[in-house]
């Protein structure tokens, strides 16, 4: 019998191969983007301390939004992220995609926090 090897575990392989390139500093932050089928999840992270600088989400009751696992979702919380991070004097972070597809969802959110002035 064929044993299929589960997705979110080939997921947490490429993150960890890609975490041992990326590192967030305090002058230069890691933007960690978390997905899952319902919601999206965004963090601004110093890796050197291991605090959590700012986070938003789709679950936000700011954003108040029916339907969390879509582009538009994905769009609000890019936007939320970037406006909490610019509030932090924060402007410049290094992307981390969380092993997932720089496509879809991921990629809106990454495009919203650009647009919204965040630099990567």
């Amino acid at each position: 019998m064929i044993n299929k090897i589960s997705r979110n575990k080939s997921r947490i392989k490429r993150h960890l191969r890609i975490r041992q390139n990326l590192n967030g500093t305090a002058a230069k932050p890691r933007l960690n983007v978390f997905r899952s089928n319902t919601n999206i999840y965004a963090q601004v992270i110093d890796d050197l301390t291991g605090k959590t600088l700012c986070s938003a989400s789709s679950l936000d009751k700011e954003l108040s939004l029916k339907n969390g696992g879509n582009v538009e979702a994905a769009k609000a919380v890019g936007e939320l992220v970037a406006k909490r991070a610019l509030a932090l004097k924060i402007e410049n972070v290094v992307f981390d995609r969380g092993g997932y597809l720089y496509h879809g969802r991921v990629k809106a959110l990454a495009e919203a926090a650009r647009a919204a002035g965040l630099k990567f």
